[in-house]
């Protein structure tokens, strides 16, 4: 690559320090000849960006005067940021000091707005991480699965997913961006807060006819979890009531009133499977996300843009991928058949 654009990589904070003292010097150690470095702080009460100060004085830190999620705070962050390229990465990440040049050469090179490497587990380094594996797909009724990981089953990685792919969505844990593209749709949605964001904005980018990719000769390590565990109620639901609200935001009225009707009946055999499991707080969360959604349907209805039928679906699973999973027991990537995808449009 003889073009180095500059690149600015971005880590929100909140209350981090722990993951800043492990992961920040690999972060700091990248190669990449053209970059700037920034903390962006949610208002943290802990002494992490004294920590930052001290250790890393060349970083730049800009501070927010609230936490406002991770979707409202990276929005705030990038406001005051110049560069071509924004990587949002998260805190809990290890990088290897090469691992953004493979990703900005292949944006430049194929033209794609936004991009992930591949992301392994940091606590099982052999395998695929949930939060983004080897490239983000979606199914008709908002469920996100990844190449390397569906629902709760996480593949190794022996290498077969070693080929760059264009995807549906690129994992927010090491999202590479054009800032461009980000100003286009206006960043995130910061009514979501947390999860799901990344989605909506690639959805948004989609429409728009622009393409995402993945570049697996870059490999991150991502502990997750790091703000909120998979366990934990609030993050059930935000993840159910951002997915209703992705879906009312981004399909055609046809495909909305139907996707979003059967996800409520999907969601009420989730309701009623967590209660089984002796999970009360998590089946509450299900209902609190159903009332926020139709208590704020039309603030969210007036977010809709024109959300044309024909744009480039690549990466869109035509099935029900919970169906398929349970029912017909495809619990990897490579059991899903080709057809049910929608391929790029030619």
């Amino acid at each position: 690559m003889t073009q180095y654009p500059k690149v600015a990589v971005v880590i929100l904070n909140w209350n981090g320090k722990y993951f800043l003292e492990k992961f920040l010097p690999s972060v700091y150690n990248s190669t990449y000849p053209n970059i700037e470095f920034i903390i962006g702080d949610n208002a943290s009460t802990d002494d992490s960006i004294s920590f930052v100060k001290e250790n890393f004085p060349q970083i730049r830190i800009i501070q927010n005067e609230e936490n406002f999620g991770f979707a409202g705070g990276y929005n705030k962050i990038l406001e005051q940021v110049d560069a071509p390229y924004y990587v949002l990465l998260n805190s809990d990440v290890e990088v290897s000091p090469s691992w953004i040049e493979p990703v900005i050469e292949m944006m430049l090179r194929e033209d794609f707005v936004a991009a992930q490497p591949k992301i392994r587990s940091f606590h099982k380094k052999e395998s695929f991480e949930h939060a983004g594996a080897a490239g983000g797909y979606m199914d008709t009724y908002g469920y996100p699965f990844c190449r390397g990981r569906i629902l709760h089953s996480v593949e190794l990685d022996k290498g077969q997913y070693d080929n760059e792919q264009e995807l549906f969505w690129a994992t927010g844990a090491a999202l590479f961006i054009k800032s461009e593209a980000w100003k286009q749709v206006q960043g995130f949605d910061a009514d979501f807060f947390a999860h799901m964001e990344e989605i909506d904005l690639c959805w948004r980018l989609k429409k728009l006819g622009h393409r995402i990719g993945y570049c697996p000769q870059s490999t991150v390590y991502h502990v997750g979890g790091g703000t909120l565990n998979t366990s934990n109620p609030q993050k059930t639901y935000l993840n159910f009531r951002n997915s209703l609200v992705m879906l009312q935001k981004n399909l055609t009225f046809g495909m909305a009133v139907w996707a979003i009707f059967a996800r409520l009946w999907l969601d009420l055999f989730a309701l009623l499977h967590f209660l089984v499991k002796g999970k009360p707080k998590d089946a509450w969360a299900v209902s609190r996300a159903h009332q926020y959604f139709f208590l704020n349907f039309f603030k969210n209805a007036s977010k809709r843009k024109k959300n044309p039928e024909n744009y480039n679906k690549h990466g869109l699973y035509k099935k029900c991928i919970i169906w398929d999973y349970y029912m017909n027991k495809m619990q990897y990537f490579s059991d899903l058949p080709t057809n049910n995808f929608y391929l790029k449009n030619k």
